[in-house]
């Protein structure tokens, strides 16, 4: 006789949603890297013009974006629900491309621009984690959305900062977040195996 974890409805919802975003766990190991590259020039470069961070948050949030998507897309082919995910996707391709049409933006406007973008992302990203199920890595991906909350709430409370602060500020939150993304890809590669492998699921009673 053979035995599953779920414990309940919630519990085969949740391991559902997991193994639909399973497959994509390689996009969440590129969102990861790009942060973790992201935050490491910010860090070693911090003296670049507004104008090179502008862009370079730009192209940032523009990759970001496309393979939030793609993820979300993917896992909805196998009957999941990722409007949240998809959503953050939107979101950081808007502010991607409003940041690259404004290139000029005062280090003000360019601090408001990251706040707003680090607070609605942060918040889709944590509603979209408490689809997955505890074992694989949901509270990784909370602690993505936290961290941006955190930084974005920093931000408004601190707009005043100069470039050489938010750009060391930018750095460590974008490396953070890799981290968090990166350790979140593997749990879910776990998952993936798991489906791959049906005696690492169950228990023979």
């Amino acid at each position: 006789m053979t035995s599953t974890t779920f414990t309940g409805p919630s519990d085969a919802n949740t391991d559902a949603a997991t193994a639909a975003l399973a497959p994509t766990w390689w996009l969440f190991l590129v969102r990861g890297i790009l942060g973790i590259i992201f935050g490491c020039l910010a860090l070693i470069f911090p003296g670049p013009t507004m104008l090179s961070l502008v862009l370079l948050f730009s192209a940032y949030t523009l990759v970001d974006g496309v393979a939030g998507i793609v993820s979300a897309v993917r896992a909805m082919r196998r009957r999941g629900r990722w409007g949240f995910l998809i959503f953050e996707g939107l979101v950081n391709i808007a502010v991607g491309i409003g940041a690259l049409l404004w290139p000029g933006l005062t280090v003000l406007a360019f601090v408001l621009l990251v706040a707003s973008w680090a607070i609605v992302t942060g918040g889709l990203m944590t509603a979209a984690s408490f689809r997955l199920n505890l074992e694989h890595g949901r509270w990784w991906l909370v602690l993505g959305g936290i961290l941006s909350l955190a930084y974005g709430a920093m931000l408004f409370f601190t707009p005043l900062i100069g470039a050489l602060v938010l750009t060391w500020w930018m750095g460590a939150y974008a490396i953070a977040f890799g981290v968090a993304l990166i350790i979140f890809s593997f749990r879910l590669r776990a998952r993936q195996q798991q489906a791959t492998n049906p005696t690492a699921v169950g228990t023979v009673a």
